[in-house]
């Protein structure tokens, strides 16, 4: 049922000989001396806060062709793991499905989902099980565990759940000896693990078509795939400006207007409150989510809501970027219908005890403020994410 999935296809070019761009796998990299050891985490924060600073789609039917043949432009980059080869005389150490998880989150560029799709893989690979059943239950365990290091994490449990279904649904299995089935089950996960890695690039591609000359862009704090997007585009010489919000009270704002002023992309930086004030001179609205529902609706850092409301009134396109992996089995119904995610914030001035103060991180955008979801597996109106939630999830 993944008939229109980017992964259902490449299996099916796979299955009837059509060669692919060869991929390799990345390799997590050593821990650096300067790198200090996971801090202890607070259980009312946030774990992605702790460690943060440290009804039809809109497809044409030659995105997916597109999209792949300019990720086979790039590059795969490959991490080497010399360092990870054990020492002569050292005894080796027990595998933790944590530790792993921890190294692939050093890659600054590497979401959280992927980075535990790439642990999970690990837990194959290292596998002592004897029986399809064992390592199974070694999968279940080891996803779980993930799971529990964050579970205010949307996309880390969304990309958990989505690599079990991947992985391990295939009735071929029950056919083979056990060891070619192993090696079956570590193949669909390194190829799962390669086009969730590569969902960023195809999330960029498939966007440029609405990014016009002389067109002024809305953004919300950081995120990578809103980045990348802005990056291919400011790479294929369009014209365009950015207003880029605060995002207090972490500032991520900031630090996407960094890495814009280095593109030699025009940006302005707006107060969060500077939102319905500019928004006239808003051509649409860029924003990343940390989770999709299946009302088709985001999760997304705070603000988000109120951009989409502003924007909604000013009919100003509101666009959102996110892989499928962020793709979540959660129905919200209003904004206190979830699972809070705490920051710590900081007013700069002592707020006394008496003063309740808000520490939400995320808050619920309703499909209805929505124009078009750009992912990897297509161009979609928010309508139709409930019918990709069920194939993904089938």
């Amino acid at each position: 049922m993944w008939y229109r999935s980017a992964s259902f296809i490449l299996d099916q070019q796979q299955n009837d000989g059509v060669a692919q761009p060869e991929s390799r796998l990345l390799s997590p990299t050593a821990p650096s001396p300067s790198m200090a050891e996971t801090p202890q985490q607070n259980p009312k924060i946030s774990a992605y806060y702790q460690t943060r600073a440290a009804h039809h789609g809109v497809v044409s039917s030659d995105w997916l062709a597109q999209a792949q043949a300019a990720v086979g432009r790039q590059a795969d980059e490959a991490v080497s793991d010399d360092s990870l080869s054990l020492k002569s005389g050292e005894s080796p150490k027990a595998f933790s499905v944590i530790d792993e998880f921890n190294n692939w989150r050093k890659q600054p560029e590497l979401a959280e989902a992927v980075a535990a799709i790439r642990a999970l893989a690990s837990v194959i690979r290292s596998s002592e099980a004897n029986t399809m059943m064992e390592l199974e239950i070694e999968l279940k365990k080891a996803s779980d565990s993930l799971k529990s290091w964050d579970t205010t994490s949307i996309s880390l449990t969304a990309g958990c759940d989505l690599f079990m279904r991947y992985v391990t649904r295939t009735s071929a299995l029950e056919y083979e000896d056990f060891n070619s089935a192993k090696s079956r089950l570590l193949e669909r996960a390194e190829k799962f693990g390669e086009i969730s890695y590569k969902a960023r690039r195809i999330i960029a591609m498939l966007s440029q078509d609405f990014i016009f000359d002389g067109c002024t862009i809305l953004v919300h704090g950081f995120s990578r795939v809103v980045l990348e997007v802005l990056r291919t585009a400011a790479q294929n010489r369009k014209l365009f400006r950015i207003f880029c919000t605060e995002g207090r009270p972490d500032r991520t704002g900031l630090r996407l207007s960094n890495e814009l002023a280095k593109l030699d992309v025009p940006v302005k930086l707006l107060i969060d409150s500077a939102v319905a004030y500019s928004m006239d001179e808003v051509d649409m609205v860029f924003v990343g989510a940390d989770g999709v529902v299946e009302s088709g609706g985001i999760i997304n850092m705070m603000g988000t809501y109120q951009i989409a409301l502003v924007a909604k009134s000013m009919s100003k396109p509101v666009y959102v970027a996110a892989e499928s992996y962020k793709f979540a089995r959660l129905y919200p119904l209003n904004q206190k219908d979830m699972v809070p995610a705490l920051r710590p914030i900081d007013f700069g001035v002592p707020i006394p005890s008496k003063v309740e103060v808000e520490t939400s991180a995320r808050d619920y955008t309703p499909p209805q403020y929505l124009t078009l979801l750009f992912t990897d597996l297509g161009v979609l109106t928010p309508s139709v994410v409930s019918d990709e939630l069920i194939q993904l999830y089938l």
